[in-house]
Protein backbone atom coordinates (compact mmCIF):
# COMPACT_ATOMS: atom_id res chain seq x y z
CA UNK A 1 0.00 0.00 0.00
CA UNK A 2 1.11 2.94 -0.67
CA UNK A 3 1.45 5.95 1.91
CA UNK A 4 -0.35 9.27 0.71
CA UNK A 5 1.97 12.52 1.23
CA UNK A 6 0.08 15.09 3.30
CA UNK A 7 -0.16 18.49 2.46
CA UNK A 8 -0.30 21.50 4.79
CA UNK A 9 -3.65 21.96 3.99
CA UNK A 10 -4.81 18.45 5.40
CA UNK A 11 -3.01 19.79 8.48
CA UNK A 12 -4.49 22.49 9.10
CA UNK A 13 -7.62 20.86 8.86
CA UNK A 14 -6.42 17.73 10.73
CA UNK A 15 -4.13 16.38 12.79
CA UNK A 16 -1.59 19.25 13.52
CA UNK A 17 -4.02 21.77 14.98
CA UNK A 18 -1.73 22.61 18.30
CA UNK A 19 -0.78 25.86 18.94
CA UNK A 20 -0.88 27.58 15.72
CA UNK A 21 2.16 29.15 16.27
CA UNK A 22 4.44 26.85 16.44
CA UNK A 23 2.63 23.33 15.81
CA UNK A 24 1.82 23.82 12.30
CA UNK A 25 5.16 25.86 11.60
CA UNK A 26 7.95 25.08 9.51
CA UNK A 27 9.61 23.68 12.44
CA UNK A 28 6.88 20.76 12.49
CA UNK A 29 7.49 19.58 8.99
CA UNK A 30 10.11 16.79 8.28
CA UNK A 31 11.50 16.80 5.12
CA UNK A 32 12.29 13.33 5.88
CA UNK A 33 12.77 10.44 3.52
CA UNK A 34 10.43 9.19 0.49
CA UNK A 35 8.25 6.75 1.65
CA UNK A 36 10.06 3.71 2.43
CA UNK A 37 8.90 0.34 3.73
CA UNK A 38 12.09 -0.18 5.84
CA UNK A 39 12.93 2.47 9.12
CA UNK A 40 16.00 1.36 10.98
CA UNK A 41 15.30 2.13 14.55
CA UNK A 42 17.96 2.50 17.25
CA UNK A 43 16.85 2.86 21.21
CA UNK A 44 18.61 3.81 23.80
CA UNK A 45 17.22 2.79 27.00
CA UNK A 46 15.50 -0.30 26.71
CA UNK A 47 14.27 -1.01 29.94
CA UNK A 48 11.04 0.32 31.98
CA UNK A 49 9.47 2.25 29.64
CA UNK A 50 12.37 1.91 27.04
CA UNK A 51 11.45 -1.14 27.65
CA UNK A 52 7.59 -0.92 26.04
CA UNK A 53 8.88 1.96 24.03
CA UNK A 54 10.97 -0.54 21.62
CA UNK A 55 8.34 -2.97 22.07
CA UNK A 56 5.85 -0.81 20.15
CA UNK A 57 8.48 -0.18 17.38
CA UNK A 58 8.41 -3.82 16.90
CA UNK A 59 5.03 -4.04 16.62
CA UNK A 60 5.34 -1.22 13.82
CA UNK A 61 7.78 -3.65 12.02
CA UNK A 62 10.54 -1.53 11.98
CA UNK A 63 13.57 -2.59 11.32
CA UNK A 64 15.24 -2.76 15.78
CA UNK A 65 18.70 -2.35 13.76
CA UNK A 66 20.17 -1.53 17.24
CA UNK A 67 19.93 -1.05 21.29
CA UNK A 68 21.73 0.49 23.90
CA UNK A 69 21.55 0.14 27.52
CA UNK A 70 24.17 1.54 30.55
CA UNK A 71 22.26 -1.34 32.67
CA UNK A 72 22.32 -4.73 31.90
CA UNK A 73 19.94 -5.99 34.58
CA UNK A 74 17.64 -2.86 33.95
CA UNK A 75 17.49 -3.77 30.18
CA UNK A 76 17.23 -7.67 31.24
CA UNK A 77 15.88 -9.71 28.24
CA UNK A 78 15.56 -6.59 26.14
CA UNK A 79 19.34 -7.02 24.48
CA UNK A 80 18.39 -10.22 23.58
CA UNK A 81 15.02 -9.28 21.97
CA UNK A 82 16.68 -8.62 18.34
CA UNK A 83 19.63 -10.91 17.40
CA UNK A 84 20.37 -9.05 14.10
CA UNK A 85 20.81 -6.02 15.97
CA UNK A 86 24.08 -3.62 17.63
CA UNK A 87 24.14 -3.94 21.61
CA UNK A 88 25.93 -1.43 23.13
CA UNK A 89 26.43 0.31 26.35
CA UNK A 90 27.72 3.87 25.07
CA UNK A 91 25.14 5.07 22.48
CA UNK A 92 28.39 7.56 21.48
CA UNK A 93 29.96 4.11 20.24
CA UNK A 94 26.39 2.86 18.78
CA UNK A 95 26.36 5.80 16.61
CA UNK A 96 29.78 5.64 15.53
CA UNK A 97 29.87 2.35 14.77
CA UNK A 98 26.22 1.38 13.57
CA UNK A 99 25.65 4.94 12.20
CA UNK A 100 25.06 3.87 8.67
CA UNK A 101 22.22 1.92 9.31
CA UNK A 102 20.49 4.02 11.71
CA UNK A 103 17.40 5.76 10.18
CA UNK A 104 16.01 7.15 13.59
CA UNK A 105 16.42 6.85 17.09
CA UNK A 106 14.54 6.42 20.22
CA UNK A 107 15.98 7.64 23.70
CA UNK A 108 14.33 6.63 26.60
CA UNK A 109 16.87 7.28 29.21
CA UNK A 110 16.75 9.50 32.31
CA UNK A 111 15.44 13.15 31.98
CA UNK A 112 19.38 14.64 32.35
CA UNK A 113 20.57 12.55 29.34
CA UNK A 114 17.74 13.38 27.03
CA UNK A 115 19.29 16.14 25.03
CA UNK A 116 22.69 14.22 25.51
CA UNK A 117 21.61 11.21 23.36
CA UNK A 118 19.13 13.09 21.24
CA UNK A 119 21.64 15.75 20.59
CA UNK A 120 23.93 13.79 19.40
CA UNK A 121 21.36 11.28 17.13
CA UNK A 122 20.05 14.43 15.81
CA UNK A 123 23.20 16.24 14.36
CA UNK A 124 24.32 13.30 12.29
CA UNK A 125 20.77 13.73 10.70
CA UNK A 126 18.48 11.00 12.93
CA UNK A 127 14.91 11.50 13.20
CA UNK A 128 14.43 11.58 17.13
CA UNK A 129 11.49 10.30 19.38
CA UNK A 130 11.96 11.25 23.01
CA UNK A 131 10.34 10.67 26.38
CA UNK A 132 8.90 13.12 28.46
CA UNK A 133 10.10 15.73 29.61
CA UNK A 134 11.83 16.67 26.89
CA UNK A 135 15.11 17.70 28.34
CA UNK A 136 16.49 18.22 31.78
CA UNK A 137 16.89 22.41 31.62
CA UNK A 138 15.25 25.06 29.58
CA UNK A 139 18.26 25.72 27.70
CA UNK A 140 18.60 22.05 26.48
CA UNK A 141 14.63 22.19 25.10
CA UNK A 142 15.80 25.10 23.14
CA UNK A 143 18.38 23.88 21.58
CA UNK A 144 17.09 20.52 21.04
CA UNK A 145 13.81 22.05 18.96
CA UNK A 146 16.35 24.27 17.04
CA UNK A 147 18.76 21.46 16.39
CA UNK A 148 15.39 19.34 14.95
CA UNK A 149 14.27 22.32 13.03
CA UNK A 150 17.28 23.09 11.34
CA UNK A 151 18.15 19.46 10.23
CA UNK A 152 14.23 18.65 8.93
CA UNK A 153 14.18 16.02 11.44
CA UNK A 154 10.80 13.81 12.26
CA UNK A 155 10.37 14.50 15.75
CA UNK A 156 7.98 13.13 18.54
CA UNK A 157 7.38 13.68 22.37
CA UNK A 158 6.74 11.04 24.33
CA UNK A 159 3.56 12.46 25.92
CA UNK A 160 1.47 9.41 24.72
CA UNK A 161 -2.22 10.46 25.56
CA UNK A 162 -1.75 13.24 23.12
CA UNK A 163 -3.25 10.71 20.63
CA UNK A 164 -5.95 10.41 22.71
CA UNK A 165 -9.50 10.96 20.92
CA UNK A 166 -10.39 12.81 24.47
CA UNK A 167 -7.77 15.66 23.81
CA UNK A 168 -9.02 16.27 20.45
CA UNK A 169 -12.65 16.69 21.59
CA UNK A 170 -11.37 18.98 23.83
CA UNK A 171 -9.60 21.48 22.29
CA UNK A 172 -12.45 21.43 19.44
CA UNK A 173 -14.54 22.48 22.48
CA UNK A 174 -12.61 25.07 24.05
CA UNK A 175 -11.58 26.47 20.88
CA UNK A 176 -15.08 26.45 19.51
CA UNK A 177 -16.15 28.98 22.52
CA UNK A 178 -18.44 26.14 24.08
CA UNK A 179 -17.92 27.78 27.42
CA UNK A 180 -17.18 31.41 26.35
CA UNK A 181 -13.72 33.16 26.84
CA UNK A 182 -11.49 30.91 29.02
CA UNK A 183 -9.20 33.55 31.33
CA UNK A 184 -8.63 30.79 34.11
CA UNK A 185 -7.42 26.96 34.30
CA UNK A 186 -7.01 24.46 37.06
CA UNK A 187 -4.63 21.34 36.31
CA UNK A 188 -3.52 19.53 38.75
CA UNK A 189 -1.66 15.23 39.60
CA UNK A 190 -1.94 13.45 43.07
CA UNK A 191 0.24 12.18 44.84
CA UNK A 192 3.00 13.14 47.22
CA UNK A 193 6.40 11.50 45.85
CA UNK A 194 9.55 13.27 45.75
CA UNK A 195 12.02 14.50 48.79
CA UNK A 196 14.65 12.35 50.60
CA UNK A 197 18.12 13.14 51.54
CA UNK A 198 21.50 12.12 49.98
CA UNK A 199 23.08 8.19 51.17
CA UNK A 200 25.76 8.49 53.47
CA UNK A 201 27.24 5.27 52.45
CA UNK A 202 28.25 4.12 49.50
CA UNK A 203 27.63 0.67 48.16
CA UNK A 204 30.01 -0.77 45.59
CA UNK A 205 28.86 -0.51 42.06
CA UNK A 206 26.68 -3.08 40.54
CA UNK A 207 28.62 -4.73 37.90
CA UNK A 208 25.31 -4.82 35.82
CA UNK A 209 25.98 -0.70 35.60
CA UNK A 210 28.17 1.57 33.64
CA UNK A 211 27.71 4.11 36.60
CA UNK A 212 30.32 7.00 34.57
CA UNK A 213 28.02 6.57 31.53
CA UNK A 214 24.91 6.73 33.57
CA UNK A 215 26.07 9.80 35.04
CA UNK A 216 26.29 11.57 31.82
CA UNK A 217 26.76 15.38 32.18
CA UNK A 218 25.82 15.18 35.72
CA UNK A 219 28.48 15.98 38.32
CA UNK A 220 30.07 12.77 39.84
CA UNK A 221 29.04 11.18 42.98
CA UNK A 222 29.28 7.93 44.57
CA UNK A 223 26.24 5.47 43.16
CA UNK A 224 23.32 4.39 45.70
CA UNK A 225 20.43 2.50 44.90
CA UNK A 226 18.48 5.73 45.71
CA UNK A 227 19.10 7.01 42.18
CA UNK A 228 19.29 3.76 39.78
CA UNK A 229 17.00 2.35 38.40
CA UNK A 230 13.97 4.67 39.46
CA UNK A 231 14.03 7.54 42.32
CA UNK A 232 16.39 9.76 40.46
CA UNK A 233 13.36 11.27 39.13
CA UNK A 234 12.94 13.11 42.71
CA UNK A 235 16.68 13.75 42.31
CA UNK A 236 17.26 17.38 40.66
CA UNK A 237 20.37 16.61 38.75
CA UNK A 238 18.84 13.87 37.26
CA UNK A 239 15.20 14.05 37.47
CA UNK A 240 12.23 17.26 37.40
CA UNK A 241 10.24 15.59 40.24
CA UNK A 242 6.96 14.84 39.57
CA UNK A 243 6.11 18.27 37.91
CA UNK A 244 7.78 16.78 34.51
CA UNK A 245 7.09 13.26 35.73
CA UNK A 246 3.47 13.08 35.13
CA UNK A 247 2.74 17.04 35.30
CA UNK A 248 3.92 17.20 31.72
CA UNK A 249 1.25 14.79 30.80
CA UNK A 250 -1.77 16.67 32.02
CA UNK A 251 -0.23 20.27 31.45
CA UNK A 252 -0.57 19.09 27.57
CA UNK A 253 -4.56 19.42 27.61
CA UNK A 254 -4.31 22.99 28.26
CA UNK A 255 -1.60 23.32 26.33
CA UNK A 256 -2.73 22.48 23.47
CA UNK A 257 -6.33 23.57 23.53
CA UNK A 258 -5.44 27.06 24.61
CA UNK A 259 -2.86 27.58 21.98
CA UNK A 260 -0.15 28.14 24.95
CA UNK A 261 3.27 28.83 24.39
CA UNK A 262 5.45 30.91 26.64
CA UNK A 263 4.17 32.25 29.98
CA UNK A 264 5.14 35.94 30.44
CA UNK A 265 5.12 35.35 34.57
CA UNK A 266 5.92 32.41 36.36
CA UNK A 267 5.36 31.82 40.35
CA UNK A 268 5.41 28.77 42.98
CA UNK A 269 4.83 27.81 46.00
CA UNK A 270 5.32 24.99 48.41
CA UNK A 271 7.19 22.91 51.31
CA UNK A 272 10.64 24.67 52.00
CA UNK A 273 12.78 23.63 48.88
CA UNK A 274 15.61 21.50 49.15
CA UNK A 275 18.92 22.02 47.26
CA UNK A 276 18.84 18.21 46.22
CA UNK A 277 15.50 16.66 45.84
CA UNK A 278 12.21 17.73 44.71
CA UNK A 279 9.20 18.47 46.57
CA UNK A 280 6.20 16.11 47.75
CA UNK A 281 4.14 19.04 46.94
CA UNK A 282 3.95 22.54 44.75
CA UNK A 283 1.37 25.06 43.20
CA UNK A 284 2.34 27.38 40.01
CA UNK A 285 0.59 29.99 38.61
CA UNK A 286 1.40 30.86 35.03
CA UNK A 287 0.16 33.84 33.42
CA UNK A 288 -0.22 33.94 29.55
CA UNK A 289 -0.50 36.60 27.19
CA UNK A 290 -3.45 36.93 24.63
CA UNK A 291 -3.30 35.42 21.48
CA UNK A 292 -5.08 33.86 18.53
CA UNK A 293 -5.56 30.21 17.59
CA UNK A 294 -6.85 28.16 14.98
CA UNK A 295 -10.31 26.89 14.81
CA UNK A 296 -12.08 25.38 11.25
CA UNK A 297 -9.12 27.19 9.55
CA UNK A 298 -10.50 30.71 11.34
CA UNK A 299 -7.99 32.84 13.64
CA UNK A 300 -10.13 32.50 17.02
CA UNK A 301 -8.84 35.12 19.79
CA UNK A 302 -7.84 33.53 23.35
CA UNK A 303 -7.62 36.58 26.61
CA UNK A 304 -5.06 36.72 28.80
CA UNK A 305 -4.56 33.39 30.78
CA UNK A 306 -4.22 32.83 34.71
CA UNK A 307 -3.08 28.87 35.01
CA UNK A 308 -2.58 27.26 38.34
CA UNK A 309 -0.72 23.58 38.45
CA UNK A 310 -1.22 21.89 41.52
CA UNK A 311 1.01 18.52 42.57
CA UNK A 312 -1.62 17.91 45.71
CA UNK A 313 -3.47 14.93 47.21
CA UNK A 314 -6.39 17.02 47.83
CA UNK A 315 -6.92 18.44 44.37
CA UNK A 316 -7.21 22.13 44.33
CA UNK A 317 -9.95 24.46 45.70
CA UNK A 318 -11.93 24.47 42.35
CA UNK A 319 -12.98 21.13 42.16
CA UNK A 320 -15.47 22.66 45.35
CA UNK A 321 -16.34 25.79 43.99
CA UNK A 322 -17.74 24.16 40.94
CA UNK A 323 -19.05 21.45 42.32
CA UNK A 324 -17.10 19.06 40.31
CA UNK A 325 -15.99 15.46 42.10
CA UNK A 326 -12.71 14.52 43.27
CA UNK A 327 -10.19 13.04 40.85
CA UNK A 328 -6.54 12.44 41.14
CA UNK A 329 -5.83 14.46 37.94
CA UNK A 330 -7.65 16.30 35.79
CA UNK A 331 -8.10 20.38 34.28
CA UNK A 332 -10.57 22.68 34.90
CA UNK A 333 -11.44 25.25 32.06
CA UNK A 334 -12.76 28.04 33.37
CA UNK A 335 -15.22 30.29 30.74
CA UNK A 336 -17.60 32.59 30.88
CA UNK A 337 -20.36 30.28 29.61
CA UNK A 338 -19.43 27.62 32.20
CA UNK A 339 -16.82 25.11 33.58
CA UNK A 340 -14.92 22.16 31.20
CA UNK A 341 -13.44 19.15 33.60
CA UNK A 342 -11.51 17.08 31.33
CA UNK A 343 -9.34 13.88 32.07
CA UNK A 344 -6.56 12.16 29.74
CA UNK A 345 -9.96 10.24 28.05
CA UNK A 346 -13.05 11.71 29.09
CA UNK A 347 -14.86 15.51 29.84
CA UNK A 348 -17.80 16.78 30.91
CA UNK A 349 -19.21 20.54 30.85
CA UNK A 350 -20.59 22.31 34.15
CA UNK A 351 -22.73 23.34 35.65
CA UNK A 352 -24.58 20.13 34.08
CA UNK A 353 -28.13 21.59 33.91
CA UNK A 354 -26.87 24.26 31.94
CA UNK A 355 -25.48 21.96 29.50
CA UNK A 356 -28.37 19.17 29.07
CA UNK A 357 -29.48 20.55 25.50
CA UNK A 358 -25.81 20.75 24.23
CA UNK A 359 -24.57 19.33 21.07
CA UNK A 360 -21.12 18.38 20.58
CA UNK A 361 -19.71 20.59 17.36
CA UNK A 362 -18.48 18.30 14.35
CA UNK A 363 -15.00 16.56 14.93
CA UNK A 364 -12.31 18.67 13.48
CA UNK A 365 -9.28 16.93 14.26
CA UNK A 366 -8.51 13.81 12.68
CA UNK A 367 -8.41 10.86 15.14
CA UNK A 368 -4.54 9.98 15.74
CA UNK A 369 -2.78 6.60 13.64
CA UNK A 370 -1.02 6.14 17.37
CA UNK A 371 1.50 8.60 18.87
CA UNK A 372 4.67 5.70 17.58
CA UNK A 373 3.06 5.33 14.35
CA UNK A 374 2.38 9.02 13.63
CA UNK A 375 6.03 9.40 14.38
CA UNK A 376 7.22 6.68 12.11
CA UNK A 377 4.57 7.69 9.05
CA UNK A 378 6.64 10.98 9.54
CA UNK A 379 10.12 9.42 9.76
CA UNK A 380 9.20 7.98 5.85
CA UNK A 381 7.39 10.66 4.14
CA UNK A 382 8.11 13.36 5.74
CA UNK A 383 4.48 14.43 7.17
CA UNK A 384 4.07 16.27 10.27
CA UNK A 385 4.11 15.52 14.19
CA UNK A 386 1.66 16.50 16.44
CA UNK A 387 4.27 16.71 19.58
CA UNK A 388 7.09 17.44 17.51
CA UNK A 389 9.91 19.38 19.38
CA UNK A 390 8.77 22.99 18.63
CA UNK A 391 5.55 21.78 20.34
CA UNK A 392 7.08 19.35 23.03
CA UNK A 393 10.16 22.03 23.55
CA UNK A 394 7.73 24.25 24.71
CA UNK A 395 5.52 22.58 26.50
CA UNK A 396 9.04 21.62 28.36
CA UNK A 397 9.89 24.73 28.60
CA UNK A 398 6.27 25.73 30.58
CA UNK A 399 6.82 22.77 33.15
CA UNK A 400 10.53 23.69 33.91
CA UNK A 401 10.09 27.00 34.56
CA UNK A 402 7.50 26.07 37.33
CA UNK A 403 10.44 24.01 38.84
CA UNK A 404 12.91 27.43 38.23
CA UNK A 405 10.10 29.76 40.10
CA UNK A 406 9.79 27.45 43.14
CA UNK A 407 13.54 26.54 43.14
CA UNK A 408 14.46 30.49 43.58
CA UNK A 409 11.22 31.72 45.30
CA UNK A 410 10.63 34.79 42.99
CA UNK A 411 8.07 35.25 40.44
CA UNK A 412 9.43 35.11 37.35
CA UNK A 413 9.25 37.93 35.12
CA UNK A 414 9.63 35.59 31.75
CA UNK A 415 11.80 36.64 28.81
CA UNK A 416 11.13 34.06 26.42
CA UNK A 417 13.37 35.47 23.50
CA UNK A 418 16.06 36.08 25.50
CA UNK A 419 15.93 32.70 27.80
CA UNK A 420 16.42 34.79 31.15
CA UNK A 421 14.00 35.51 33.89
CA UNK A 422 14.29 39.50 34.19
CA UNK A 423 15.23 40.53 37.38
CA UNK A 424 16.21 37.54 38.63
CA UNK A 425 19.67 36.39 37.95
CA UNK A 426 19.68 33.38 40.75
CA UNK A 427 17.46 31.59 37.86
CA UNK A 428 20.12 31.18 35.47
CA UNK A 429 21.59 28.12 37.34
CA UNK A 430 18.25 26.86 36.64
CA UNK A 431 17.55 27.28 33.04
CA UNK A 432 21.18 25.88 32.49
CA UNK A 433 23.67 23.81 33.99
CA UNK A 434 27.12 23.30 33.99
CA UNK A 435 28.37 19.84 32.21
CA UNK A 436 30.93 17.07 32.61
CA UNK A 437 34.15 17.45 30.37
CA UNK A 438 33.35 15.60 27.16
CA UNK A 439 29.40 16.38 28.18
CA UNK A 440 28.72 19.68 26.15
CA UNK A 441 25.42 20.65 24.97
Amino acid sequence: MSIRRISRRDVLRSAAVGAATFAIGSEGWATGNAPSERLGVACIGIGGRGRANLLTMAREKVDIVAVCDVDAQRAGDSFGMFSRAGKYRDYRKMLDASGGDIDAVVVSTPDHTHAAASLAAMRLGKHCFCEKPLAHTVEEARVMARVAKEKKLATQLGTHHHAKTGHRRVVELIRSGAIGDVRECHVWIGGNRGGGERPKHHPAVPKHLDWDLWLGPRPDRPYHSDYVPYKWRFWWDFGTGETGNNGVHILDIPFWALGLEHPSTISASGPAVHEETSAKSMNVTYTFPAREVEYREKNVAMPELEMHFYHTKKGPPALAKYEIPYSDSGVIFVGTKGQLFAEYSSWRLYPVKDFAEFRMPVPWIRESIGHHREWIHACKTGAPTTCHFGYGGALTEMVLLGNVAYRTGKKLDWDAKNMRARGCPEADRFLREERRRGWKL
